[in-house]
């Protein structure tokens, strides 16, 4: 092969760099970033803390365990769920946390 042959391969592969660079920004890093935010809202957990699971289910946290939460749903009615399923924690007032 001679230079012009390389540099020519070289001009072809840089739109696929480029896309692969947009690619990345656009939608892994944000990914990444909200599996993170996920992680450490499910860590800090504890017991009391009122959550909504990803099936809409409304309940209050009586016991973590190392691969699952007990919930509180109403009165006696304790139900395991594992830790992935918890969509969001309730703050005080009722309102999503952030």
């Amino acid at each position: 092969m001679n230079g012009a042959t390389q540099s020519n391969m070289l001009v072809q592969l840089i739109p696929f760099v480029i896309i692969f660079v947009i690619f990345y920004l656009l939608i892994i890093m944000p990914a990444r970033k909200k599996q993170k935010q996920h992680q450490n809202m499910i860590t800090s957990l504890k017991g009391g803390e009122r959550i909504i699971t990803a099936g809409g289910i409304y309940g209050t946290v009586t016991r973590v365990m190392d691969d699952r939460f007990e919930i509180q749903v109403d009165g006696n009615t304790k139900v395991q769920i594992t830790k992935s399923s918890i969509s969001s924690v309730l703050e005080v007032g009722g309102e999503k946390s952030k």
